[in-house]
């Protein structure tokens, strides 16, 4: 038998000994995309959104509120504070008759340094956190102004009825828990 007229890749009958160098990056790509997907071929079950059941509280009034004063109320549960301010000006997510009225935590996304009496009503920013002296916005849903915080603060969600301000809900997870509807701190 003459193996110099044989190729590497050809047995003597002429059929390919091996795979070629194509064949095989084919097939570790459909492995790769089949082990990829999630549940299998099972793509058409429809997803569910989770909905965040809060507590809705009657956190102050409008009528009593002064601007750049702020207010410390507890949402949603005792030891979590936040405040109540009416900036003057219009405010993202903001309620009452000129849409300036918000509500924010009070514990630094960073690192969760305590954010209590930072209000600045000038520039309507809460900080610096006196921590690593992140600042944010009120007037932009809480975004980061300056400092090491990459997260925007949690925003109470508000809602009015007449005079009456409640607190409805939480945009953003409060500093210290996995899920802000548990109680649980991490």
């Amino acid at each position: 038998m003459d193996i110099r007229g044989i190729s590497l890749h050809e047995h003597e009958d002429g059929e390919r000994a091996c795979m070629s160098r194509r064949q095989f990056l084919l097939s570790g790509g459909a492995v790769v995309t089949l082990a990829a997907v999630p549940g299998g071929l099972a793509l058409g079950a429809p997803l569910r959104a989770l909905k965040a059941d809060y507590p809705k509280v009657k956190i102050g009034r409008l009528s009593a509120l002064k601007q750049g004063v702020p207010v410390v109320f507890a949402y949603p549960y005792p030891n979590v504070h936040n405040i109540l301010v009416k900036l003057g000006a219009p405010a993202g997510a903001g309620v009452g008759p000129d849409n300036d009225v918000v509500a924010f935590n009070q514990q630094c996304t960073h690192m969760g340094g305590p954010l209590d009496g930072t209000y600045k009503e000038k520039h309507q920013v809460l900080g610096p956190c006196p921590l690593h002296l992140t600042t944010f916005d009120l007037t932009r849903h809480g975004m980061v102004v300056s400092g090491h915080g990459t997260e925007s603060l949690p925003q109470i969600v508000l809602e009015t009825r007449g005079d009456d301000i409640y607190a409805v809900g939480v945009l953003g997870l409060i500093y210290g828990y996995s899920a802000n509807t548990t109680g649980r701190r991490v």
